[in-house]
């Protein structure tokens, strides 16, 4: 677990779960990862040891049996989406929805985006010495995920909508107060849609 100080800055954490998997023909949230976790599991412990507080989960299709993963020492919020249907910019509008105000930064992160806790530390950490509207994590000059937001941009990202494509227009709309976040983990470009991708994703993180 990351040292936080008593009057350390809190980074909230969104973690997206609530899809029905389609592209992959198995719930990617229940694949096994690194040390015997499942990939929500493992996203759950690593945003907890990084440092993220509160950790919020999204859930929507499957969801009484994700919760059943979810029972790590990290305090986690859950929160259901029943409009998990309806697009992931509704998963991220509810999750947003029991962010606390008190927060300073929040991190929208998603189940098929594995990342390590150093990556996301790494990332905190860095938004925190310098609080850019936008934080991203970027291997060789390449722009990653997750972005991290500062919660000025709250109301903006509260407000996506599908037809407005979600995150793409508030990343698109502050661009030049993006930083680029330099780090070496080979899966900070990396998103799970297929099994292929997922059996290298594996790879990369075992290796």
């Amino acid at each position: 677990m990351s040292a936080m100080t008593g009057n350390e800055p809190r980074v909230a954490a969104v973690l997206l779960a609530a899809g029905e998997s389609t592209r992959m023909h198995e719930m990617k949230a229940l694949l096994p990862w690194i040390s015997g976790r499942t990939l929500l599991a493992h996203q759950a412990h690593a945003l907890g040891a990084a440092g993220y507080e509160p950790i919020v989960v999204v859930l929507g299709h499957l969801a009484e049996r994700l919760r059943q993963v979810l029972t790590g020492p990290e305090p986690l919020q859950i929160v259901e989406n029943p409009r998990y249907r309806e697009g992931r910019t509704t998963s991220i509008t509810a999750g947003l929805a029991v962010v606390p105000d008190d927060v300073s930064g929040v991190l929208i992160v998603s189940v098929d985006q594995p990342r390590s806790g150093a990556l996301l530390s790494r990332l905190r950490e860095a938004w925190l010495a310098s609080r850019p509207a936008i934080a991203v994590p970027s291997l060789d000059g390449n722009a990653g995920h997750p972005p991290l937001f500062d919660t000025a941009l709250l109301p903006e990202l509260r407000g996506i909508t599908e037809e407005g494509q979600g995150l793409r227009e508030v990343v698109s709309r502050h661009r030049g107060e993006r930083m680029l976040v330099p780090v070496d983990d080979p899966l900070t470009l990396t998103n799970l849609n297929t099994r292929e991708q997922y059996e290298a994703a594996l790879r990369l993180a075992q290796a």
